[in-house]
């Protein structure tokens, strides 16, 4: 299944809720210990009205013995049943909540690995609803839900069959009576189907706002946009509550239908029987012990009109777990990767690449991009924005995939080359800086974990972060705050910068690494990427021409093609793009 594929499936049978069985199947012993609780407390369940029977008959002898046997074994199956049913419940509570985690795990892992062409076409709070609000559906129905319908299916089923042991003429009547009963939930059913799903989508739409926005609240609130945010934020909540009562008015219309008739036919029932007993067809103790099991199956009936109705709204969240979790990587893995020699030398090679957007087909990014850069060698891209230079970064680290030509490192297509592999080869420092909600030191470690403190010390001074960082009252192990609030955006590339330095690999990728920075730290962090160039292959994306000057080679971007290459003096003897860029920042 495609990204594309999940905003035009609608189909959402309970079949769905069978994909779940995968999920199960860790979990078979206490499965079948749950069915096994279920069963015997469905039986003992179906033996009380023959008690009950027993007791009114065996009054009627006046058989104090024997209604003391009946007495002593219902009061034993009582206390079985008791301790059943709490059993139950906790092994299906429990259940639910492992089989729930579970699944948060598989569909975190699954999208933690997707490429980025997935978070092109899905918002981060649709995913998160999904995580969340969805997955919270199936924990019900697993440590509640499945486990009513299985006992209720059993007493329907063995209800039924002592009513027609107690009596075939009043258990037939029943039987013709059941057709009106069902009708509306095969009719209504449908309509709540899609009631749900379109609930669910509404929720999802919700949380997309809100992330976007709790995401954006500084542009927000400097546009003036804080009103504007909160109707749309409004609509969407409305549009929400107009979906869900349509929903409830769905269930409750169904399970009102379905309750007046199980009782209407329950009375009907009731009536004729006590027509028989009075001319002897069948004892009272066999009339109470029918209406017992009539009420039984009349309330399996209904409780299973209930669950029906959490079961399709669980179906619904079903399909909409596993609609992300079968969407497979348009990035994938190679299944026989080859391994790079060691140490890797830092060769790379753009081999006539055209590439585009997905969702923008029609754009060419990159368009027959050839280029070299050898081992060691500096090399930057410079060119108007939208001319393609920070895809060559993506495509480099196989965060997409182009539609024509190759990229090779070391001679070898990056697309034979495992992605975990491939990306220890590289370090990227983006011009927008990642940094996590945790202290300034596993900031930094994140670009190597096994890092000692001291390599990260290190790598913090290379940076230019050693000297802020100390500034702070806990220094090292402050907490930076949700995205780095805390820190300036200076503060937050001089952090990438040592994250970058302290993974110390072959390949350096620049992105506007040093836009941020003011005059003094850019010396630092200048002489710090110049110690490193010297060993490792680098390659810079800059719009600041003045940080470029002194690389191997410049390649010149514009609308997706490279249209000057070659040195800083050579660029801009010979004019061009790069002689006018090079006029507007310099002159």
């Amino acid at each position: 299944m495609s990204v594309q594929t999940i905003k035009q499936n609608t189909n959402n049978p309970i079949r769905h809720l069978t994909k779940l069985f995968h999920f199960l199947e860790p979990y078979k012993f206490k499965c079948a210990l749950t069915i096994t609780t279920l069963v015997i407390n469905a039986t003992i369940t179906l033996i009380l009205p023959v008690f009950v029977r027993q007791f009114i008959d065996g009054s009627a002898t006046e058989d104090l013995a024997k209604i003391n046997q009946i007495g002593i074994l219902a009061f034993l199956a009582t206390l079985l049943f008791g301790f059943g049913t709490s059993l139950r419940y906790a092994l299906v509570s429990r259940l639910g909540e492992q089989v729930v985690a579970d699944i948060r795990k598989e569909l975190f892992a699954h999208t933690i690995r997707m490429s980025q062409s997935f978070y092109e076409n899905l918002m981060t709070g649709e995913i998160l609803s999904r995580l969340n609000t969805d997955t919270t559906l199936v924990l019900t129905v697993i440590s509640s839900s499945i486990s009513v319908a299985l006992r209720s299916t059993l007493l329907l089923c063995g209800g039924l069959v002592l009513m027609l042991i107690t009596s075939f003429k009043l258990t037939f009547l029943t039987i013709v009576l059941v057709p009106f009963v069902l009708l509306p939930v095969f009719l209504l059913t449908r309509k709540l189907r899609n009631l749900t799903k379109e609930n669910q989508d509404r929720i999802a739409e919700g949380a997309g706002n809100v992330s976007e926005a709790l995401n954006a609240t500084n542009a927000i609130q400097a546009n003036n946009h804080e009103e504007l945010s909160i109707k749309a934020f409004f609509e969407i909540t409305d549009r929400y509550i107009e979906s869900t009562n349509r929903r409830i008015f769905i269930r409750g219309l169904m399970t009102m239908v379905i309750i007046s008739l199980c009782f209407t036919s329950v009375g009907s029932v009731i009536y004729i029987g006590t027509r028989d007993m009075l001319n002897g067809v069948i004892t009272p103790g066999e009339l109470t012990q029918f209406v017992i099991y009539a009420v039984m199956v009349g309330g399996a009936v209904t409780v299973l009109s209930e669950v029906w109705g959490e079961l399709v709204r669980a179906a619904g969240a079903t399909e909409r777990l596993f609609e992300i979790l079968e969407i497979s990587d348009s990035v994938e893995d190679p299944t026989d990767p080859v391994l790079l020699s060691q140490p890797v030398q830092g060769s790379i090679e753009f081999r006539k690449i055209s590439f585009q957007y997905q969702n923008r087909p029609e754009i060419s990014v990159l368009d027959n991009v050839s280029f070299t850069v050898k081992p060691k060698e500096t090399v930057a891209i410079v060119g108007p924005s939208g001319a393609g230079k920070t895809s060559t970064f993506q495509l480099l680290l196989r965060f997409f995939d182009p539609q024509q030509g190759k990229i090779l490192i070391e001679g070898i297509d990056i697309r034979d080359i495992s992605k975990k592999d491939l990306r220890n080869c590289l370090a990227l420092v983006p011009q927008d800086p990642v940094v996590f909600s945790d202290t300034a030191r596993e900031n930094i470690r994140f670009g190597r974990p096994d890092a000692t403190d001291e390599e990260v010390i290190q790598a913090a001074i290379s940076g230019a972060a050693h000297d802020f960082l100390n500034e702070f009252p806990g220094g090292y192990d402050t907490l930076l705050g949700e995205r780095g609030m805390l820190l300036s955006g200076g503060q937050k590339q001089r952090i990438a910068l040592s994250r970058a330095i302290l993974r110390s690999t072959p390949i350096l990728l620049l992105d506007e690494a040093t836009s941020s920075l003011d005059s003094v730290s850019e010396v630092a962090v200048q002489e710090a990427l110049n110690h490193m160039a010297a060993q490792t292959t680098t390659i810079v994306i800059a719009h600041r021409l003045a940080t470029v000057k002194k690389a191997d080679r410049i390649l010149v971007f514009d609308k997706g093609k490279i249209v000057a290459e070659g040195t800083h003096e050579q660029l801009v003897a010979e004019g061009g793009l790069y002689a006018k860029l090079a006029a507007l920042q310099f002159d």
